[in-house]
């Protein structure tokens, strides 16, 4: 679309394992470019030495001064085994064909018919042998890995350790959370020319779904916010490219549901290049999410998915529940050297959900920052209370909790983790060892998932200060959120779930 300089070289050697091209393909790489005018596709006999330079030389020239995109297609040869456990002779029967078209033995054949000398050839050989040998005694010489250095590289570290700015600003309006982060974003394009924000509907026409990205385009450009196709494995893997190239990619899958196609490049390329690099390649990525039940969104776009990007090891995870969190937590993850999912509960963005009122804030400075991981006491308990509890919750949850602790005044705080990974267990624990109860609200359902985790965790690594056994508070064992209004309300949380939770928890 954007016709940018990129050359895709394809090696086909037809075989998948021990899958056939002619069992599981209806066309194949050079077909399939030709059906996009702006990619110029080649052809080419990649067992031909000869051949395969001149073609690569062409589409380096065409690439160079066209600037515009080349698919190689190498037509090769597989003279090996797929790997060691999965030896050629068990399912191939094109051996002998292949091994005629080793390029190797024909690139041989082709520089004697050129003149050049046997012995030299035989010279050029032995030395490359040798030269292979030497690499590999070196390699073999090396000391094996330190396992104490495991852990070093699991998370680039990150400058901002401490909340800094002004939480509330000068304004004396409260700001919708949905504003607070548009303002952010609009203040990070502006302070950052490298900064970029793409996703489905961004750009110009309607500044998000959510008119979370209203008016970015006009004010920067359609260079630097723009639409994407609605194809999230782009949308997330593409945040790698840009981060290596200098850029900082923000970008926006616009529901949490819609986030399955990507997860792929968000595991496997995002999550591990700074750990598989060791430490030389951190992906600076930022990804929003609107994410959880309102307004009857129904099975496709309601769901909860914490617990699920909880357990990608590599990247981190932030969940605010309200406007001057949001706009803190964005700041800090465009300035972490990680990926970073920034969830954002949509019934939040607009506090029409009764209730939600304290999602609209006095809007913080642009200078307020949350660091990642630390959580926020909404309210205490004072020293002294007997029968205690801690609400540990975050996004619409805190809603819920606050709701169902009004009716146990001055026995129940509430603790916002705002952070899911890393969680801010420093904090829980401070806490639980002040109150010595606990009840985790979630908007997801209980079972396998994050918040069941970390009551797990607390009752094996706090079991000496509890006074009662940890509670989960969760939405019912539903595979989908139905889109039923009265059914999606029954499904989910709410303030009697949460307060029969404390009044069982505290009576124990």
């Amino acid at each position: 679309l954007r016709e940018l300089p990129i050359i895709w070289l394809v090696q086909d050697n037809e075989w998948d394992i021990s899958a056939h091209a002619s069992e599981i393909r209806s066309h194949d790489a050079s077909t399939l470019a030709k059906a996009f005018p702006q990619i110029k596709a080649m052809e080419i006999d990649g067992a031909d030495a000869e051949a395969s330079m001149n073609a690569m030389a062409e589409a380096f020239d065409y690439v160079r001064n066209e600037r515009k995109p080349v698919l190689v297609h190498a037509h090769v040869p597989l003279l090996g085994h797929h790997t060691s456990g999965v030896r050629k002779e068990w399912y191939r029967d094109d051996l002998e064909e292949h091994s005629k078209r080793d390029p190797l033995v024909a690139l041989r054949k082709r520089l004697l018919k050129l003149g050049i000398a046997i012995e030299a050839l035989d010279t050029m050989q032995t030395e490359a042998t040798e030269a292979v040998e030497a690499a590999f005694e070196r390699a073999q010489g090396h000391d094996e890995p330190d396992p104490d250095t495991l852990a070093q590289h699991a998370l680039a570290p990150t400058t901002i350790t401490e909340e800094v700015g002004n939480r509330a600003g000068t304004d004396e309006e409260h700001t919708l959370m949905v504003d607070c982060a548009l303002h952010a974003m609009q203040e990070i394009l502006a302070d950052h020319p490298e900064a970029l924000l793409y996703g489905q509907d961004v750009g110009g026409r309607l500044g998000g779904v959510f008119r979370e990205a209203a008016t970015l385009a006009q004010k920067f450009g359609d260079q630097r916010v723009f639409n994407t196709p609605i194809q999230e494995a782009f949308i997330i893997g593409s945040t790698a490219g840009m981060s290596a190239a200098g850029l900082r990619p923000i970008v926006e899958v616009q529901f949490a549901d819609y986030l399955w196609p990507g997860l792929n490049q968000l595991f496997t390329e995002l999550s591990r290049s700074y750990f598989l690099s060791n430490g030389q390649w951190p992906i600076h990525s930022l990804i929003r999410v609107p994410i959880g039940a309102y307004g009857s969104g129904g099975p496709y776009h309601s769901s909860s998915i914490e617990s699920v990007l909880a357990n990608i090891r590599g990247i981190k995870v932030v969940y605010p529940s309200n406007g001057a969190d949001l706009k803190g937590l964005l700041k800090s993850a465009f300035y972490d050297p990680n990926p970073v999912v920034v969830l954002e509960h949509k019934g939040l963005y607009w506090s029409k959900i009764p209730g939600t009122e304290a999602a609209k804030v006095i809007e913080p400075d642009a200078a307020y920052r949350v660091p990642i991981g630390k959580g926020r006491m909404v309210t205490e308990v004072p020293a002294g209370e007997e029968s205690t509890c801690t609400i540990i919750t975050y996004g619409r949850g805190v809603y819920w909790s606050q709701a169902a602790a009004a009716e146990f005044a001055g026995r129940v705080e509430i603790l916002d983790l705002r952070t899911i990974n890393p969680v801010d267990f420093e904090l829980i624990t401070e806490r639980i060892k002040h109150t010595h109860r606990a009840v985790i609200v979630t908007e997801e359902p209980i079972n396998n998932g994050f918040a069941q985790a970390l009551a797990g965790r607390i009752s094996s690594e706090l079991f000496a200060e509890l006074d009662a056994p940890v509670q989960v508070v969760g939405s019912m064992e539903t595979p989908a959120i139905p889109l039923n209004e009265n059914l999606e309300r029954f499904v989910l949380v709410n303030e009697t779930k949460v307060r029969n939770a404390l009044e069982q928890t505290l009576e124990y």
